[in-house]
C-alpha cells in the first residue's frame, strides 16, 4: 500500500525519511522554508551531505518533489511528518517553537481537511510532547478531536549520520508511538515492505525509548573513556581492555570505542534534554550528568598531552586532521574539533586544518585557521592532532611527525616518531 506523504523540514531526518519512504514506492512532499534547499531537491540534488543519499533521490525524482507551501502539502497529502529542529536552550532543554509553529499551520489546515489526515512528530522531544502540548495546538487550531478526526503519533528516527540511508532501509527496529488504533495501523502499513521488528506503543513510550537509547550509547562512550584515561595513566592499551569485555555475551562491543568523545546533532542535544527534562520533574539524572562532564573534559587531555611534547605552543602550527563530529558526514555540531581549535589558539598556537568534507562548514566558525587543500599538507606543521578518523588518514606518511591522536588510527602509531593517543 502506498500513501502520500508530507514532510515537514529537509534537514537530515527529514531529507533521508522522505526520500527512502519514496524508493519504498510512496509520493513525497519535502517541506521547507529554506527556497535554496527546495530548489536543490527539485533539481534532484542533496541539500545534505550523506553518503548515497543523492543517487537514491534522482532514482526517485517522479516520487520526490519540494515545495515551500505548507499549506498545500499538508492539504494535498494522507500523513505529515513533523522533522523540524529541535535546538537546545541555554539550560539543556529543547527549544519547541518551531514544532509548536509548525503544527498551528498544520492544525489550520485540518481544519479544512474532511478526510483522516495523519501527524506523526519525527522531531526529537520530551516524552509528553506529542501527547500534551501537540496534542492541544492541533485540537485548538483545527476545531477537531485527535484520534476521531485526525490522527496523531511518533516514530523516532535511529539515523547515523553517514549511515541514514541503509539506517532507514534496514534498521534494526521500528518504533511506532500511536494512541489510537488508525494512525498505528496506517504507520504499521507504512513499514510493512521493511523487514525488522516493529514496536507499537503510546507516543510518550515512544518519545522516551529514544532518549534512552542515545543516552545509553553516549553513556557507553564516556564510560569507555573513563576507564581508558585510567588504562593510559598505568600503562595497559584500552583496546585490549574493550576487547576482553566485548566478548562477554551480555556486554555489546559497540559504541566501547575510547578517544576525545562523543558529538554531533543527537548525543550531546539529547542527553542534555534528558537531564534538564528530568530536573523540571524533579528528578536528578547524576548519571548522565557524569556523562556529559566526562564529554566535554575528554578533548582537553588532547591538549594537555600535546603539550607534553610542545609546552610553549606560541607561535607553533599544530595541524588538525579531521573537523566533523564523526566520518562520512559534513556536520560540525558539538564536533571535538571545535574545544580543541579553541584551545590552541588560546594558547597562541596557529592551526592548519583539513577534513574531507567539513571544511566550509567549520570555516564559517573559524574563518582565521588555515584550511589545507590536502591531508597531506596538514604534516607539516610542528605537530599533528588526529580529530576525525576518515578512512584517508590511514593512508598518510606519519614517519618523523609529532601526533597526538584522538581517535585510534594504525598508520601514526606505527610510523611517527612521537605518538601519543589519548586513552591508550
Amino acid at each position: 500500500m502506498s500513501y502520500s506523504l508530507s514532510i515537514i523540514g529537509c534537514g537530515y531526518v527529514g531529507c533521508v525519511t522522505g526520500v527512502c519512504f519514496a524508493d519504498m514506492g510512496n509520493e513525497v512532499t519535502l517541506v521547507d522554508v529554506d527556497s535554496d534547499k527546495v530548489d536543490f531537491i527539485n533539481e534532484g540534488r542533496s541539500p545534505i551531505y550523506e553518503p548515497g543519499l543523492e543517487a537514491l533521490m534522482q532514482k526517485n525524482r517522479e516520487r520526490v518533489r519540494a515545495t515551500t507551501n505548507l499549506r498545500a502539502a499538508i492539504h494535498d497529502t494522507d500523513i505529515t511528518f513533523v522533522a523540524v529542529g529541535t535546538p537546545s536552550n541555554a539550560d539543556g532543554s529543547i527549544d519547541l517553537t518551531y514544532v509548536f509553529r509548525v503544527c498551528e499551520e498544520i492544525g489550520e489546515v485540518l481544519r479544512e481537511k474532511e478526510d483522516f489526515h495523519i501527524v506523526i512528530i519525527k522531531s526529537t522531544v520530551f516524552p509528553g510532547t506529542t501527547d500534551d502540548r501537540v496534542r492541544h495546538i492541533l485540537e485548538y487550531t483545527s476545531g477537531k478531536k485527535a484520534g476521531v478526526d485526525f490522527g496523531l503519533g511518533s516514530n523516532p528516527e535511529f539515523l547515523r549520520e553517514g549511515n541514514a540511508v541503509h539506517d532507514f532501509l534496514s534498521p534494526d527496529r521500528i518504533v511506532i508511538g500511536a494512541d489510537d488504533p488508525r494512525t498505528a495501523d496506517a504507520l504499521k502499513a507504512l513499514y510493512a515492505s521493511i523487514d525488522s521488528r516493529v514496536l507499537v506503543a503510546s507516543s510518550r513510550t515512544a518519545e522516551m525509548i529514544k532518549y534512552t537509547s542515545n543516552a545509553i550509547l553516549a553513556t557507553k562512550i564516556s564510560f569507555a573513556n573513563e576507564i581508558g584515561n585510567l588504562c593510559k595513566t598505568i600503562g595497559i592499551d584500552s583496546g585490549d581492555v574493550f576487547l576482553g569485555v566485548g566478548m562477554d555475551s551480555r556486554v555489546s562491543p559497540a559504541f566501547f570505542r575510547t578517544g576525545i568523545g562523543f558529538g554531533g546533532s543527537c548525543f550531546p542535544k539529547d542527553v542534555r534534554a534528558l537531564v534538564a527534562g528530568a530536573r523540571a520533574h524533579g528528578e536528578d539524572l547524576s548519571i548522565l550528568d557524569a556523562v556529559l562532564k566526562t564529554n566535554e573534559t575528554q578533548p582537553l587531555r588532547l591538549l594537555a598531552l600535546l603539550k607534553k611534547h610542545i609546552p610553549d605552543l606560541d607561535g607553533k602550527t599544530i595541524g588538525v586532521l579531521g573537523l566533523a563530529f564523526k566520518p562520512d558526514t559534513d556536520d560540525i555540531r558539538e564536533s571535538r574539533a571545535l574545544p580543541v581549535i579553541t584551545g590552541l589558539l588560546s594558547s597562541g598556537a596557529g592551526v592548519i586544518a583539513y577534513d574531507p568534507a567539513a571544511m566550509d562548514n567549520f570555516r564559517r566558525v573559524f574563518p582565521q585557521i588555515t584550511y589545507a587543500s590536502s591531508a597531506g599538507a596538514v604534516l607539516e606543521a610542528d605537530a599533528v592532532l588526529i580529530l576525525t578518523e576518515w578512512k584517508e588518514f590511514e593512508d598518510l606518511d606519519y614517519h618523523g611527525r609529532i601526533v597526538i591522536d584522538g581517535r585510534r588510527l594504525e598508520a601514526p602509531r606505527r610510523q611517527a616518531a612521537i605518538y601519543e593517543g589519548v586513552c591508550w
